[in-house]
């Protein structure tokens, strides 16, 4: 089962080093990995999607709650928390398909950040399926490059506060 893992850190060097050595050891793949600054200068949040069930969840949680940079961790239920990806996508635009891309992200409310003669860039956040979706219909265009933050997520409302 995937679960998202919010954890808070202090914001300082080589604390994400730690947290991902941590995970390499236990044998647990990160599937995404997403790390920022919070409203606190001195906190970080990161951001961590795996793929385990609750037996390994619970041993990394406890594995997690050891390292000294580690302030909380929050197992984020997908019906109580909201998240998104923010995908760029490099797709073939020849001048005869272009109105035709930039159609379909339009749809999905992308952006087109850049455009060169034969390429057009599209910058797109949502979730997983609204991203696949767009993806899924501009590969016949040709997809020249494409790259994903991961996930972000944050408990709704007044789970966030507790």
């Amino acid at each position: 089962m995937k679960h998202i893992l919010s954890v808070l850190v202090e914001n300082k060097p080589g604390v994400l080093a730690r947290v991902s050595g941590l995970f390499s050891r236990r044998g647990f793949n990160i599937e995404s990995l997403a790390v920022g600054p919070t409203e606190d200068p001195n906190i970080s949040r990161m951001t961590i999607v795996i793929d385990a069930d609750d037996l390994k969840l619970e041993q990394i949680t406890k594995q997690l709650h050891k390292l000294v940079n580690v302030l909380k961790i929050s197992d984020l239920d997908p019906k109580d928390s909201v998240e998104r990806e923010l995908v760029l996508i490099k797709v073939n635009a020849p001048p005869d398909k272009r109105a035709e891309v930039v159609e379909t992200a339009n749809i999905f409310r992308a952006n087109i950040i850049d455009v060169s003669k034969t390429t057009l860039t599209i910058e797109i956040t949502g979730t997983a399926t609204k991203i696949q979706a767009l993806e899924d219909l501009l590969r016949p265009y040709g997809i020249k490059e494409l790259v994903r933050t991961g996930k972000i997520a944050l408990a709704r409302g007044k789970l966030a506060e507790t």
